[in-house]
């Protein structure tokens, strides 16, 4: 299982934060699941008023990263699920989509928390939505990371006192 191993994050001191959660809007059930661990997270961490955008699908989240990361968010979540199907396109678009909000990130200094799930079966992707029977909350897991990571920029941004 691809989430053995994962980190324990303590995140504290962020409900000041301005947080963004963009998600795709294929895959219906999958993208409710995600959508659903993503704000239980942004409770669970103070973080009361995000905002919430639906795009098309997968491949028009990191235009959508990169004007959000320009107009002052701390941290923003991508949300999505991509297929694989019998043709190349689940490459290009897992390609194109992972290497875009890699680039926002680098380029803003704004985390973007990777949500996006690249699976060959939908099973696959449910057992990773944060539905009821999952084995995984990758919604959930990516504002963590997110978030964790707008704290740790912040603290180093700061004068140390």
């Amino acid at each position: 299982m691809s989430g053995k191993g994962a980190p324990e994050l303590t995140v504290k001191n962020c409900g000041d934060l301005r947080v963004a959660v963009i998600a795709a809007q294929w895959h219906t059930q999958v993208m409710d699941g995600l959508v659903e661990g993503a704000l239980r997270a942004l409770t669970e961490l103070g973080i009361d008023e995000p905002t919430v955008l639906r795009v098309p699908g997968s491949f028009e989240l990191p235009v959508v990263a990169k004007v959000l990361a320009g107009r002052g968010y701390d941290a923003i979540v991508a949300l999505g699920v991509i297929i694989r199907g019998g043709t190349p396109h689940f490459e290009y678009v897992s390609h194109g989509v992972t290497a875009g909000l890699t680039q926002v990130s680098v380029d803003t200094g704004v985390p973007v928390g990777f949500g996006v799930l690249t699976c060959d079966t939908e099973e696959q992707a449910l057992d990773r939505a944060g539905l009821p029977g999952s084995n995984e909350d990758k919604g959930h897991e990516a504002v963590t990371a997110a978030v964790a990571t707008a704290t740790i920029l912040r603290s180093v941004s700061e004068p140390w006192r």
